[in-house]
């Protein structure tokens, strides 16, 4: 069978499941949940070399680190939580009611299908398939082209323990076909010109979607942090994953006068953790294209006059290893390729500012981030800065980590995305919150005084009804 067919015969089984046994039980999603669970635990070392070979060159312990504990947490977090998250809600009913009742109950969608892109390709897999299935879904997994190593062991491994019929991970399948399915919601991880695809091939079904979307997510150090602290921290994130992670700081403003503070920190920091390209910890650029696109960038910004400085020891690049050295762009301009679009890539643009008022109207100026990062202890900064921007989400003194708190929604706004999943927002977002009405045989006798024909009757009760608002 190839893999047009069995995406197609999957779907159906999926569909007819989903039809058929409309509410799976509680058990039955966390029995799901656990095996899923438990091929991970059990799989450690075959995931990492997967994702490895698919990389050419991924550390091992970024991948426990960044996939690998966040899925196992998240399982864990939503099987304590599940029952009282798909407990029906009571909600308030009209006084014209009284003696009726009002409830919600949190109904599964049906079949989700989840797109995913290459540079965390387990855990955006995975994470919104977890909620799915929390919710009551079936699911099917596409993988991106560039992760075929890690989908072949995954389908291998889900089809050894669960049902296709809840979960399928299928290799080889074709972009086009998946997002035209009729799926009951979709999500999609990736670029925003893609994401505007992905919705419109699903407005053809009505298909609802969640759409992940990255962009240039703004880091701000404020004059009260110190800066040794802020580039510790932010240079973990930034160049974790190579600066291949969609909610990675895209470009950092730093006050007037701070700039040669902060390089000579974020190099001594940088040249402890990576001494250079050929440690085994710093992540290979995920193909040739991407590697060429990251060369001309830098290029660019050597060219229109940016000054780039190499944060670690030795060679800047290795074509064959496909790897470059972190980097940073001291005061790039609008016009250089590196502020244009997310970079994708270990380089970092470092921006100087005279006031706060010139950094929101930069950032308001602009698409709106999937991410906000700030470093600041003073709480009239922090609420200046939360306030008067928008954005997908925001960290405080920190980056990145805010995507791995199992209790808040991780999403973007505008052209970053739309919809958010983890915890008990991602159950919600692949619920339908069915509402159900039971009249009462005293509220009926009442109600039915408005009926045709309309006499001094309903105008009393009316009139009654209009007054007090009811």
């Amino acid at each position: 069978m190839n893999p047009s067919e069995r995406l197609q015969a999957t779907y159906k089984k999926q569909y007819e499941a989903s039809r058929q046994h409309a509410y799976p039980s509680l058990q039955e999603r966390k029995d799901t949940l656990e095996k899923l669970a438990q091929l991970l635990e059990n799989n450690q070392d075959r995931i990492c070399d997967a994702i490895d070979k698919d990389f050419g060159g991924r550390s091992k312990n970024e991948t426990l680190l960044l996939e690998l504990m966040p899925l196992l947490g998240s399982v864990t977090y939503v099987k304590k939580r599940l029952k009282k998250w798909a407990k029906p809600k009571s909600r308030h009913v009209g006084l014209a009611f009284i003696g009726a009742n009002n409830k919600l109950i949190p109904q599964p969608k049906g079949v989700v299908g989840v797109v995913t892109p290459w540079n965390y390709p387990l855990f955006l897999a995975l994470s919104p398939a977890i909620s799915a299935i929390a919710a009551g879904n079936r699911c099917i997994v596409k993988m991106a082209a560039n992760s075929q190593n890690l989908c072949r062991l995954i389908d291998e491994l889900v089809s050894a323990s669960i049902s296709d019929d809840v979960l399928s991970v299928i290799p080889g399948t074709s972009a086009r076909e998946f997002s035209s399915m009729p799926w009951d919601h979709m999500v999609f991880t990736g670029s925003a010109a893609t994401g505007k695809v992905v919705m419109e091939a699903a407005s053809k079904n009505l298909t609802p979607v969640t759409l992940e979307l990255g962009g240039k997510s703004p880091t701000i150090l404020a004059p009260d942090y110190d800066v040794a602290t802020a580039a510790e921290r932010v240079t973990f994130t930034k160049f974790l994953n190579a600066g291949q992670t969609c909610v990675a700081p895209d470009y950092m403003f730093v006050p007037e006068g701070k700039v040669d503070e902060f390089v000579t920190h974020a190099k001594a920091v940088m040249q402890k953790r990576y001494k250079d390209l050929s440690h085994p910890d710093f992540t290979a650029i995920i193909d040739e294209s991407a590697f060429n696109r990251l060369q001309a960038t830098l290029e660019d910004a050597k060219a229109k006059g940016a000054e780039v400085i190499q944060l670690t020891q030795g060679t800047t690049l290795d074509a064959e290893a496909q790897k470059m050295a972190p980097h940073i762009v001291v005061n790039p301009t609008d016009d250089m390729i590196v502020m244009q679009d997310e970079i994708f890539g270990p380089i970092f643009p470092v921006k100087t500012y005279k006031s706060m008022d010139e950094v929101v109207e930069y950032v308001n100026e602009r698409e709106r981030p999937l991410a906000l990062y700030m470093f600041t202890n003073n709480s009239r900064t922090q609420d200046e800065l939360l306030y008067k921007t928008l954005s997908g989400g925001v960290c405080i003194n920190d980056s990145l980590f805010h995507v791995a708190q199992h209790d808040m929604p991780f999403g973007g706004i505008g052209n970053s995305g739309m919809g958010h999943y983890h915890g008990e927002e991602g159950f919600k977002e692949f619920s339908k919150l069915r509402p159900v009405f039971k009249q009462s045989n005293m509220t009926s006798k009442i109600i039915l005084l408005l009926a045709p024909p309309y006499g001094s009757v309903f105008k009393t009760a009316i009139n009654t009804l209009l007054k007090f608002r009811i």
